[in-house]
């Protein structure tokens, strides 16, 4: 899952991209309405963590570009005000989900998992395939029935790739998907990644290299 912040408090933004990464969540921070428009333009996302109160466009009118894009991106808001008719604007807007400062970082986290099932509707929360089974809510993945214990980044990388059901994915889009925007496009992070999540998952080898082009779940165990 890769989320998108928007909040002009440098501190609580910084907590929150941090509380997200340890959940192996990516999460990039636009402090304005201006960097938030410029970041969606450029990048995809899977779900706005969207203040309503920051400079430039506001937050409701960075989510009403949301909405008027026809993305489908859903978006959680975060404001201080707690009134019912504050909330009441707020969903009227388009936001799907709506958390009131201050917040415990967890529920945060189930908030914006419940938001990902929610936009993913069409896929059952449990995935399987070629023996794995992957469920994204428990953060758990067996194979064959037997469970296996992955990193944080390992369990990002895998999630993708399970999703897309035996298609490829490239270095770039897994890159996107389970890194941020930070992450320097010239690193060995995914090659070394998805080789200790091979090893991980044993032989035989599930994740198959298709030169050129990337990686894919491979369900006849070939060698990649």
């Amino acid at each position: 899952m890769r989320v998108l912040i928007v909040e002009d408090e440098p501190e609580m933004a910084t907590a929150i991209r941090d509380g997200l990464r340890l959940e192996a969540i990516a999460a990039d921070v636009a402090g304005d309405g201006n960097a938030a428009l410029e970041l969606l333009s450029i990048n995809s996302y899977d779900i706005a963590v969207l203040d309503r109160d920051i400079p430039g466009p506001s937050g409701d009118e960075v989510a009403a570009r949301i909405v008027a894009s026809g993305s489908g991106m859903p978006i959680l808001m975060l404001t201080a005000a707690d009134r019912l008719d504050d909330k009441a604007s707020g969903f009227e807007l388009g936001a799907d989900d709506y958390l009131t400062k201050p917040f415990a970082m967890q529920e945060l986290i189930l908030r914006l998992r419940a938001l990902d099932r929610r936009r993913a509707h069409n896929r059952p929360p449990v995935r399987e395939i070629a023996g794995l089974r992957l469920d994204p809510f428990r953060r758990e993945v067996y194979r064959d029935g037997k469970y296996v214990a992955l990193t944080r980044k390992q369990f990002a990388v895998l999630e993708v790739l399970v999703a897309a059901e035996g298609g490829v994915i490239s270095a770039e889009e897994l890159l996107a998907r389970a890194w941020d925007e930070n992450a320097d496009p010239f690193t060995n992070a995914v090659r070394i990644t998805v080789s200790s999540l091979r090893k991980r998952l044993g032989e035989p080898w599930l994740i198959a290299t298709v030169p050129g082009f990337g990686y894919r779940i491979d369900p006849g165990g070939e060698d990649g």
